[in-house]
């Protein structure tokens, strides 16, 4: 059993005054498997003068606010302590094919609803190079968690992490080409790939632990928001995979939400009244603790050098 505590903070700037700030976040983590949620709370300020929480239709935490009063800047941040615990794979996974055909078979209850991660979303079309790319990874008969393991594994070896090179919105058929992007990017093109061959994935949004273990190698993606994706397995579940590290997810990957791709999850968005031009500071910490068996008393295995600003 592992424990993280997590600080991710979000500070807008504006060039002019706001009179009427309107916004929902996505920023507080859910419990997943082998994920348990100890505690999270969203700070913000100024002080909002509406605020509520609910969960949408896929269980994330949503959470709603408004600001009435004129303001320049809004800082809103976001603090958990997560416990995260391994989770087994099963021995043995039925041969993509098999799932895919099960897919389009009759389907009832929450089977029926897994189809929804088969379809096209706003941004993952069902692009047929996204499923040519992904298509050597599934030979005949070839076990579904080890050949989406291995198209996470190519992934991460032919392409390039560039932050500035792509935006939330550049095409999948652009990152194919140009073969660079990060982890949203990574994600989606999977996510196309997969949904192509007829098999069901998501988008997962989350954090990455920001200083790994000693001698563990560092993960391409933290200190911000990260990406990922997950697969449905017949009488298993999901089982989540990190194209833009190559491999599958670790105690370190920390599930914020779920859903079709990146539109589902944006950790912020809502409606402004004036501010004219604006400015985004986005800062993530995410910290593993050391439990003291004896006492149990938590304490930072290094410092939050994030708290110094």
């Amino acid at each position: 059993m592992k424990r993280f505590r997590v600080r991710h903070r979000n500070r807008y700037i504006y060039d002019d005054q706001v009179g009427l700030n309107y916004g929902e976040a996505r920023l507080l983590p859910r419990d997943a498997p082998g994920q348990r949620v100890l505690s999270s709370w969203l700070e913000l300020d100024p002080q909002p003068d509406d605020y509520r929480e609910h969960n949408d239709m896929y269980g994330n935490r949503l959470a709603w606010f408004n600001l009435r009063q004129p303001h320049r800047r809004l800082e809103i941040t976001a603090h958990a302590e997560i416990e995260r615990t391994s989770v087994s794979l099963p021995a043995a996974s039925p041969a993509w094919e098999r799932v895919a055909e099960r897919l389009v078979a009759p389907l009832s209850g929450d089977d029926a609803l897994i189809r929804e991660f088969c379809l096209a979303s706003p941004f993952v079309p069902l692009d047929a190079a996204a499923a040519e790319y992904a298509r050597p990874s599934f030979t005949a008969d070839r076990p579904i968690i080890e050949a989406v393991a291995d198209l996470a594994r190519r992934v991460h070896a032919d392409f390039i992490y560039n932050p500035s090179a792509t935006e939330i919105g550049t095409p999948i058929a652009e990152v194919l080409r140009e073969r660079h992007g990060v982890c949203q990017d990574f994600a989606h093109l999977c996510l196309s790939g997969l949904r192509g061959l007829g098999l069901a994935a998501r988008y997962v949004s989350g954090w990455l632990e920001t200083e790994p273990p000693p001698g563990a190698p560092p993960q391409i993606g933290a200190d911000a928001s990260h990406a990922w994706i997950a697969v449905h397995v017949p009488e298993h579940g999901w089982v989540d995979f990190d194209p833009t590290n190559g491999s599958l997810t670790g105690a370190g990957h920390l599930t914020l939400a779920w859903g079709r791709d990146f539109t589902d999850v944006t950790p912020l968005k809502g409606v402004i009244y004036g501010g004219g031009n604006h400015a985004l500071e986005v800062g993530v910490t995410v910290q593993r603790l050391t439990i003291d068996p004896g006492t149990e008393i938590i304490k930072p295995s290094f410092v939050d050098k994030s708290q110094e600003d």
